[in-house]
């Protein structure tokens, strides 16, 4: 009868006999451990990475440049006599005409006045009467020798001193009138009125010209905003060189992005540029004129200005994540012909709509990378597949879906291993 020692060598050769032709087949490459359709050798497949190809066309060079709104014209509504506020004819934050009533202050001792001095020019004018008959008189009689010569002065004088009254007496008639007709307070510009300054039974105007409220003209608009003055020097020279022409009929005209991003409807029109560059700042200060005729937008409002400043004839859009902006230059990375990753150094001009302006450094039907970046490895060839930005569609993932894909199709394969 065999020992157990004797047992237990008989099943491990057994099970060694067993195991060798699977490790035959295995060597022969008719095992499931080798990927079918892979490369020779058991290499892994190249790296999918998301592409776009360089299409040049024709794109407008425009800026983007923070700017702040300001009213076209704006009046401050002052009390010009001193009085007590009576009543307030406007409703605050409407618009208002030019001439129309705001306030109405007390006039009581302003119409007293204009009684006075009415009541002294007619004083006057009596006694220029009265003195004119003298010295008319007296000149008659002057030439016969009946009056004396020193009467003759006197009475000459007193008629030049009688119109001198009179005179006064109307210049105190007519500030009399202004200061009742100031007792009602007019606006000086039509536009739209703030918040009032003062209430009924204030006392304005005593001592200096009291605020009252402001009235702004809102429509249309004045938009301020700054340029680099070596970015201006700059596309000129790229101008002057012929690698850019000029904005032709977009020249001049400028449009407003409002916070939320979104560009509003009206378009400006620059109205000019300063002539010299700030010496603090190397900023040139340019304005710019923006209808305003719902009243949508309000002085003081913050808001970016989108400037076109020239126009190039092979200039590419790229996505913002396929270029790399260093000190050193920018940069893209293109697929060649043979799947191999190359860098390549390009001249940005500019942003529009999210998307860098290339303007140098890429020829037509070139492959740049935009997504994939960390599967690329030196003197690896890649598989360049077309890119589509997120949110447009089911192909939007674009290689990085193919990860997935590749982990589903390889986990049956993994199972029927275990197996």
């Amino acid at each position: 009868m065999p020992s157990t020692r004797q047992t237990r060598l008989w099943k491990w050769g057994a099970g060694a006999i067993a195991v060798l032709p699977m490790a035959a087949l295995v060597a022969c490459g008719g095992g499931s451990g080798a990927p079918a359709g892979g490369p020779p050798g058991g290499g892994m497949p190249p790296a999918a990475v998301g592409v776009v190809t360089v299409e040049p066309a024709q794109v407008a060079l425009t800026t983007e440049l923070p700017g702040r709104l300001e009213a076209w014209r704006t009046a401050q509504v002052r009390a010009r006599i001193s009085g007590i506020v009576q009543k307030r004819l406007f409703t605050e934050g409407t618009d208002v005409k030019a001439g129309q009533s705001l306030f109405q202050l007390d006039a009581t001792t302003y119409r007293a006045a204009l009684d006075s001095a009415q009541a002294t020019q007619g004083k006057a004018e009596a006694s220029l009467v009265q003195a004119e008959a003298t010295y008319k008189r007296n000149q008659a009689l002057v030439a016969d020798k009946a009056v004396s010569q020193q009467e003759w002065i006197a009475s000459e004088a007193a008629y030049k001193l009688a119109q001198a009254d009179l005179a006064a007496a109307k210049a105190a008639v007519q500030q009399a009138k202004l200061n009742v007709e100031y007792a009602a307070v007019l606006a000086p510009i039509g536009g739209r009125i703030g918040r009032t300054q003062v209430t009924e039974g204030a006392l304005v105007g005593q001592g200096e010209a009291t605020l009252l409220a402001t009235i702004q003209q809102v429509n249309p608009l004045y938009v301020n905003f700054t340029q680099s003055a070596n970015e201006v020097l700059r596309l000129r020279q790229a101008m002057a060189q012929g690698r850019l022409g000029s904005a032709g009929a977009q020249a001049g005209r400028i449009e407003v992005l409002l916070d939320d991003g979104s560009v509003y409807p009206q378009a400006g029109k620059l109205l000019f540029s300063d002539l010299t560059v700030d010496a603090t700042s190397g900023q040139i200060t340019l304005r710019a004129e923006l209808p305003n005729p719902q009243g949508l937008l309000l002085p003081g409002l913050y808001v970016k200005v989108r400037l076109p400043l020239a126009s190039s004839d092979h200039a590419v859009l790229l996505p913002q994540q396929a270029v790399s902006r260093g000190a050193a230059g920018d940069t893209v990375m293109v697929v060649g012909a043979d799947g191999q990753v190359a860098v390549r150094p390009i001249k940005v001009a500019g942003q529009q709509e999210g998307r860098w302006i290339v303007t140098d450094g890429l020829k037509a039907g070139e492959q740049v990378v935009v997504d994939g970046f960390q599967k690329i490895r030196p003197k690896a060839p890649v598989k360049p597949v077309p890119w589509t930005p997120p949110g447009s569609g089911p192909a939007a993932a674009g290689p990085a879906g193919a990860a997935p894909a590749a982990a589903a199709s390889a986990a049956p394969a993994a199972s029927g291993a275990s197996r």
